[in-house]
């Protein structure tokens, strides 16, 4: 009788574990693969404007209710401004350093990974004061100085380079996400772009052109953090001086908004004709545009 009930205990064990068996589904190479395609496959836009891999803010996809990619333009030398552009402490001054000490990487635009890379030398033409005087081959050099002309020899001192000083304008790309998980607004700021600004001076070519962009995050962590450098200058009380990843992430910066992301990845300026006062309004009302989107998400 013993050995019965042990026997029927075995054999009714033995069907229990193959209806389980049966009930789980086992993860095939199949089932894997695609799971991992359907995280790999993505849009270029969604790859290029991925809020969190340059983003010192992780939110997780599933917890983004709204998301913008704003586009904003920064005058170093605006008052609320200053404090980036102390003297001897130019924000500026420190992109070029990173750069030439290698600290942090340069791209061709605030793409990033999505562009390219560009090298040293590239970095510093990009920063080479534009001059109308004509380029001599060094055959036409020996001829003037045959002839007895050294005019050319004025002035060859050789490249001039932009001081950081000179450098007065920035553009910063972030991405507004409304994070429903923590029910709050985050601005989380993806790349910060170095501009030769169109109205200087010695810029013949009266146009902004685009030395550098930066990864956000990597400016944050290798640039700014431990950095004395780094400075957001307190002009009321020199023992409140911030770090200038803090003052970042406080806002303490005054900007506009150039672009907010739409299906022709237009400026405001041209979406309201290309007139600079329309586009200084275009900017104000898609300010305030977001900001009433997100004071009626307090009304539900």
């Amino acid at each position: 009788m013993k050995k019965l009930s042990v026997a029927l205990l075995l054999f009714v064990g033995a069907i229990s574990s193959h209806v389980v068996a049966q009930e789980t589904p086992e993860t095939t190479p199949e089932t894997t693969t695609t799971a991992e395609t359907s995280t790999v496959v993505q849009s270029t836009a969604e790859q290029c404007d991925d809020c969190n891999k340059h983003s010192t803010h992780y939110i997780h996809e599933s917890d983004i209710m709204y998301r913008k990619i704003l586009l904003r333009g920064i005058d170093l030398r605006e008052k609320q401004n200053l404090p980036l552009f102390s003297r001897n402490r130019e924000i500026t001054e420190l992109f070029i350093k990173g750069v030439e000490t290698g600290t942090i990487t340069p791209y061709m635009n605030d793409s990033l990974d999505c562009g390219r890379q560009i090298t040293i030398d590239e970095f510093h033409k990009n920063i080479l004061i534009p001059s109308d005087a004509p380029v001599l081959t060094q055959e036409e050099r020996d001829i003037m100085l045959a002839n007895g002309d050294s005019s050319f020899l004025q002035g060859a001192g050789g490249p001039e380079y932009f001081f950081p000083r000179d450098l007065y304008q920035l553009q910063l790309k972030e991405c507004l996400i409304f994070d429903k998980q923590r029910s709050r607004m985050y601005y989380n700021i993806l790349a910060v772009t170095l501009i030769v600004p169109a109205d200087h001076p010695a810029n013949i070519r009266g146009i902004e052109t685009v030395v550098a962009s930066f990864s956000y995050k990597e400016l944050a962590e290798k640039l700014f953090k431990d950095n004395p450098k780094a400075i957001w200058f307190n002009a009321i009380n020199d023992q409140e001086h911030k770090n200038l990843a803090d003052a970042f992430e406080l806002r303490l910066f005054s900007s506009y908004i150039l672009k907010v992301s739409n299906p022709t990845d237009s400026y405001l300026s041209d979406i309201y004709g290309g007139d600079q006062q329309k586009g200084i309004m275009a900017s104000q009302w898609a300010a305030f545009d977001l900001l009433e989107y997100e004071h009626h998400l307090w009304e539900f």
